[in-house]
Formats: structure tokens, C-alpha cells, sequence
């Protein structure tokens, strides 16, 4: 077992509030792409639930999920650059999802907090959503 395996670099003081976070952010905007979806969305949403809603903002779990849907990976992301992008993103209230399609994006409304309530699966649990002008389009 190398040292690289035991410790990595993450956004935050807590890797489950980041890490975790910016994967499946990332994951969610890939399938959109895999199943051509990308063109229709308008607006991505996202809950927070127990652990992450409660802690995450200390944690950097917003940031990280930003970055995930501009597609970025934790083992990937110029970490340097992070800080610079956010507040590229909240200024023009617009991220590129997937790297691919700018949509509407403000942190302040599109991600919700869901303190008091649980996912059955984990205590760190989030469900992405992507909107499309008349509705729902992918959880």
C-alpha cells in the first residue's frame, strides 16, 4: 500500500464532503452527455442530506459539487485554478455542465439543505436533479 492510497489531496477539510460529492456531481453530468441530454437542460438542482447539509458549506461540499458537473475530477483538478473558477461561476451565475453546455447555476437557490432529514443508502446522501423548460427531466 503506497501513501497515495491512504492520503489524498482534496477541496476541504473532509474528503466524504468533497470527494465524494464532486464524483457523483461529475458522474451525473457525464450520463447526461452518454444519453444526449445535454442539450435539453436548462437548469441542474441538488439536495443535500444529514451530514452533508449540515456541515458541508464548512466542508466545501458546494464548491465541489460545482465543479463536478463542469466535469472535473478530484484527481484530475488543477486545484490552483479552483477558487478562481467558483467565483467565476457565482459572478456569471452560469457553470459549464460537463464541460460542455453553459446553463443557469446559482448556488444560493439550485442547492437546497436538507439537515434534519436522511437517505436511507448513506448519511452523506445528495440527489441530483436536471431541468428542462417544462419540467423534470433526470434524478
Amino acid at each position: 500500500m503506497s501513501l497515495f492510497e491512504i492520503f489524498k489531496i482534496g477541496l476541504g477539510p473532509s474528503s466524504s464532503h468533497t470527494m465524494g460529492p464532486m464524483v457523483a456531481a461529475c458522474r451525473f453530468a457525464n450520463r447526461l452527455a452518454e444519453q444526449g441530454l445535454l442539450g435539453k437542460v436548462e437548469r441542474v438542482s441538488c439536495e443535500l442530506y444529514g451530514s452533508l447539509a449540515l456541515t458541508g458549506v464548512g466542508h466545501g461540499t458546494p464548491g465541489a459539487l460545482q465543479l463536478g458537473l463542469e466535469g472535473q475530477l478530484p484527481e484530475t483538478l488543477n486545484i490552483a485554478g479552483k477558487d478562481a473558477r467558483l467565483e467565476s461561476i457565482k459572478s456569471e451565475a452560469a457553470l459549464m455542465l460537463c464541460g460542455k453546455k453553459r446553463i443557469t447555476f446559482r448556488a444560493a437557490t439550485d442547492i437546497s439543505y436538507k439537515a434534519r432529514e436522511f437517505l436511507p443508502e448513506h448519511p452523506n446522501g445528495m440527489i441530483l436533479r436536471a431541468w428542462e423548460h417544462d419540467g423534470l427531466l433526470c434524478e
